[in-house]
């Protein structure tokens, strides 16, 4: 019978995760860049995985990540958390934010549901992250509500110049809440040896492992554009970036209104 690892959540306090992270998109596409080799990819949703090395049931979700990761439908992204280092073996990609920001996801749920290996579809829907007709499913749901081949109904379009990167964000319908643009960096695979806890003599490989979120642009429901220096994004040696159009409550992540993704930077 399958297991996931629940970490219950007692007092919950308000802690904005601010550390990190009208036109309608089409299905998932992919334009190439061959003078430059960078891949700009439009996803039709994103899936975020909490896992960790300490978590003998979340191999098999790392997995499905890395399957979702090589059919490029959706962006999927990798974010370890750590707050099972206690039980023997410290994840050597975990962070402290990525386990802040799935306290906060549970949170703007108003609800208790933080464990290991958890798949959060459109910052919405949470399901067993090892389950992929549970996340399949979920995402033709959230396609048939907008009636398109989508689960995103803001476009977002990277630009990649001589020194620049620019985001372009489409309009789309004005929401309550903050929507925030988010940068996240990301390795494609680390391939870990884990040598102990409960995945002891284990070697697993983890996918678009993010690496760094932060906040780039706040969006109202117009058209806006942000440019960043292509010299500032490659200093940290990294070849890939996300971008993210996320609402807000309270300082709680909510529903993920667009995305885009590049890869290639570091060759380009």
């Amino acid at each position: 019978m399958f297991q996931t690892r629940v970490l219950m959540m007692l007092n919950l306090k308000t802690i904005v995760f601010s550390g990190l992270f009208s036109g309608a998109l089409l299905a998932a596409s992919v334009s190439f860049n061959t003078a430059n080799a960078e891949t700009i990819f439009k996803p039709k949703a994103v899936v975020e995985l909490f896992t960790s090395q300490g978590c003998s049931s979340c191999p098999p979700a790392d997995k499905v990540l890395g399957a979702l990761v090589d059919e490029g439908d959706v962006l999927a992204l990798s974010l370890p958390v750590d707050y099972w280092d206690y039980l023997g073996w410290p994840d050597t990609l975990g962070k402290a934010e990525h386990s802040e920001r799935q306290r906060n996801y549970a949170r703007g749920r108003k609800d208790r549901n933080v464990y290991t290996p958890q798949a959060v579809i459109n910052g919405m829907v949470h399901v067993v992250g090892s389950r992929r007709p549970a996340i399949d499913s979920t995402i033709s749901s959230m396609k048939s509500e907008l009636g398109q081949e989508t689960s995103l109904p803001v476009d977002i379009n990277l630009v990649k110049g001589s020194t620049t990167l620019s985001i372009e964000v489409g309009s789309g319908d004005p929401v309550a809440e903050e929507t925030t643009l988010w940068l996240i960096f990301y390795d494609s695979e680390h391939e870990v040896a884990i040598e102990r806890g409960e995945n002891r003599g284990e070697t697993i490989t983890y996918h678009n492992v993010v690496r760094s979120m932060r906040a780039i642009g706040m969006w109202k429901g117009d058209k806006m554009e942000v440019s960043l220096p292509l010299s500032e994004m490659s200093k940290n040696g990294q070849d890939n970036c996300a971008v993210i159009l996320q609402s807000s409550s309270n300082g709680h992540p909510g529903r993920i209104l667009g995305a885009a993704r590049i890869s290639g930077l570091a060759s380009s």
